[in-house]
């Protein structure tokens, strides 16, 4: 039985750094990973740190945790301009979805 995309808990998201750069992750707590990010800790990503403020731009639920992280690899190989179209919304992820 498939689970149910919202029911999963699992979201990729996108986070915008103040220098416009995109990073891309994966979670099953949004709330708390965000917070985690603008915390600069030990558990944010490196690639945020010292980069605030940091603003959510974009999260799309995922049916699992291993369909989260095929989608996360799939957008971290796309250029800016593609990013910045799924942000705008201009383009969506259901046709890269199997």
């Amino acid at each position: 039985m498939q689970e149910d995309s919202a029911a999963s808990g699992w979201l990729v998201y996108l986070v915008r750094t103040a220098a416009g750069s995109l990073y891309c992750g994966v979670t099953n707590d949004m709330e708390r990973r965000f917070r985690e990010h603008c915390a600069d800790g030990p558990r944010s990503a490196k690639a945020l740190r010292g980069r605030g403020p940091l603003q959510l731009v974009f999260t799309y639920p995922a049916a699992d945790k291993q369909q989260a992280m095929q989608l996360e690899w799939q957008i971290k190989q796309w250029p800016k301009a593609r990013k910045e179209a799924l942000v705008s919304g201009l383009i969506g992820l259901d046709a890269i979805i199997s």
